[in-house]
């Protein structure tokens, strides 16, 4: 089984030189290894010094590097996807419309480079996938797409091939408008059970897992605290951390001790709130990384060992448990004990939202007629009680 690795944080704190230094070590054990940037702002190129694009280019005899373009992915990979998408607005020729007209979501486009992931994966060509993602609002718009869209899929899809089977004649006669036809509905219908795939395929820690990169500095380290939370939110296991560019013990220079000492407790809260997971320091570099000399020499200073690409801890989303009158939902959720949590019900639906970020997740049958009676935070897992009607209070209000 194969691997893929994501790592993420905050914009210029040294993601790509760490997924490098993971592609080189990895390529150096005799492992097929791709390094792939779904980064708009791409930095393989520079980082490598050699021209990195759309295609995947050799680097050594184990290493390939790709930079990816969801909208070229769109028209050249994936044209039937594009045509269905065409074919969902009413345009069955799929050519009057431009990329960014297909769906009201933004940042669907990104769904093409994810797709692109999971096929590289199902290619077995290589033995390890590693992912330079952008900052970390990006990178948490681009992992929580296949579940969102997958929701809006499960619950509009019926509805819409109900409508578009009564209202496609008269939209055609009366108003000229051509509704998705048939074959357009299979096809969304075939786009659904693609994005469960992959969506299961991305949150499977046995295949999947995210690594943060931060820095000792407070901004840095409060999103990447935010970052770690919100990851959990949505299912995904970070299984490492880095902190970068840290200064030497002493530095010969007062201005530099200075700030050495002021990296210091940010270095204590970082080892503090990720106490449960590998943490890796990376020394601060006299000058940047550049070619694959300079990438080797990280690789050494990180001390890189077989460690680093063995599976974690088996990890646990969602359990529910049996309690007297109800239910309780634990959610693994580290970092999340002193956040702002709201938990909402809507039917099958639990909404968990923190600041601006919402998570939906889809309870079972047996929970529709539940209440929430409360939530309870404890070391990492959030609990949610619910409690079941009495089948006298049912019965009563069926009569009614």
């Amino acid at each position: 089984m194969g691997r893929i690795i994501i790592f993420t944080g905050k914009g210029g704190v040294g993601k790509t030189s760490v997924a490098a230094a993971h592609a080189v070590f990895s390529a150096s054990q005799g492992k097929k290894t791709l390094l792939v940037s779904t980064d708009m702002a791409h930095n393989l190129t520079d980082l490598f010094e050699i021209k990195a694009g759309r295609q995947t280019r050799r680097v050594t005899e184990y290493l390939d590097i790709l930079e990816l373009d969801p909208d070229w992915l769109m028209q050249k990979e994936y044209p039937g996807l594009r045509l269905t998408l065409a074919r969902l607005a009413g345009d069955k020729n799929g050519v009057s419309l431009k990329s960014d007209e297909y769906f009201l979501l933004p940042g669907f486009e990104n769904l093409f480079s994810l797709l692109k992931i999971r096929s590289l994966y199902l290619s077995g060509k290589y033995d390890r996938i590693l992912v330079d993602c952008a900052p970390t609002g990006e990178t948490l718009s681009l992992l929580k797409l296949p579940e969102l869209l997958a929701w809006y899929m499960e619950k509009f899809f019926p509805v819409g091939r109900f409508m578009v089977r009564i209202l496609s004649p008269i939209s055609q006669y009366r108003y000229k408008i051509s509704l998705p036809d048939r074959k357009a509905m299979d096809d969304i219908e075939d786009l659904h059970r693609r994005l469960i795939l992959l969506q299961d395929l991305l949150q499977d820690p046995e295949v999947c897992t995210v690594r943060l990169v931060s820095l000792p500095e407070k901004m840095v380290v409060e999103e990447t605290k935010r970052n770690y939370m919100y990851l959990n939110l949505y299912g995904y296991q970070v299984d490492r951390v880095f902190i970068n560019r840290i200064l030497p013990e002493w530095t010969g220079n007062t201005f530099m001790d200075r700030w050495k000492k002021i990296q210091e407790p940010y270095i204590h809260e970082l080892e503090n709130v990720f106490a449960s997971i590998p943490i890796s320091r990376i020394p601060w570099y006299p000058k940047e990384i550049r070619g694959l000399d300079a990438v080797r020499q990280l690789c050494e200073d990180l001390v890189f060992s077989q460690e680093f690409f063995d599976l974690p801890s088996r990890y646990y989303r969602e359990v529910y448990e049996k309690i007297p009158g109800g239910y309780k939902l634990m959610i693994p959720f580290p970092g999340s004990d002193e956040a702002e949590i709201k938990v909402d019900k809507y039917g099958l639906d639990l909404d968990i939202t923190i600041a601006n970020h919402l998570r939906r997740i889809p309870l079972p049958a047996s929970l529709k007629e539940a209440g929430i009676t409360g939530t309870a935070r404890d070391k990492g897992i959030l609990s949610i009680l619910f409690s079941l009607p009495e089948p006298s209070e049912t019965g009563r209000d069926s009569e009614e």
